[in-house]
């Protein structure tokens, strides 16, 4: 057991051990000082941290706890009357991200590295194919959200184009799902930075997904760095 948690500790490097202590303690501390009930908000927040630092490191455990995290956030945002956001959770980001622990997992580096995804770079065909599918999904859903009566339905819809990139993206290895992932959480600190209005307690969740687009980033650096070794291996 021990030897399994220093092999763990070992996986990350000591940025990456910075990063993720500092989210952790920002998500709880954020949680203490204006929710201190919504516990179900704190798991979420702190399985989508875990799965951001693995995703970094391209190993499907991070697809294994997004799938957790997107049943949970969908919950939530049922919770908070973003009808929006709960399809695109249960309805598209968890499922798609079965889809891609299959993917992740049958497509290894090297063929027998299974901690680390082999990148894939689009084509042009599917790049056109997939921004083509994306205003149909985006369309689609603008009259599902309206309606539902969403509040602020266009940043909903916003959210739902850049989740649908961000997924798709996912599924096919491309080190560009953090860019759109990074893009998802900028919108979802707007709608909860406009739901603090009536309401300090969706700060917390702002917070949670400031730390969320901080470890995008980083995960995108990093997996750009994976690629360059990848390919030149």
């Amino acid at each position: 057991m021990k030897k399994k948690a220093k092999l763990l500790l070992n996986y990350f490097s000591n940025a990456e051990k910075i990063l993720f202590l500092s989210s952790v303690s920002l998500i709880i501390s954020s949680f203490l000082i204006f929710d201190r009930e919504n516990c179900l908000t704190l798991a979420a927040s702190l399985i989508g941290v875990t799965s951001l630092i693995f995703n970094a490191k391209g190993n499907p455990l991070g697809q294994i706890l997004i799938i957790i995290f997107s049943v949970f956030y969908g919950i939530i945002s049922y919770s908070f009357e973003y009808y929006g956001e709960m399809i695109t959770y249960l309805g598209m980001s968890a499922p798609m991200a079965v889809i891609s622990l299959i993917s992740w997992i049958r497509n290894p580096f090297n063929g027998n590295n299974r901690s680390e995804v082999k990148i894939n770079r689009l084509k042009l065909k599917e790049i056109i194919l997939m921004f083509i599918l994306t205003a149909a999904v985006t369309f689609i859903f603008y009259y599902i959200l309206k309606y539902f009566h969403t509040e602020n339905p266009i940043p909903s819809t916003i959210s739902i184009t850049t989740s649908f990139l961000a997924v798709y993206l996912t599924f096919r290895r491309s080190i560009y799902f953090l860019l759109s992932y990074a893009a998802n959480d900028i919108v979802l600190i707007i709608l909860c930075t406009l739901a603090t209005i009536s309401d300090i307690l969706y700060l917390s969740v702002a917070i949670c997904f400031l730390v969320f687009f901080a470890n995008d980033v980083y995960g995108f650096i990093n997996r750009t760095k994976i690629q360059k070794r990848q390919e030149s291996a």
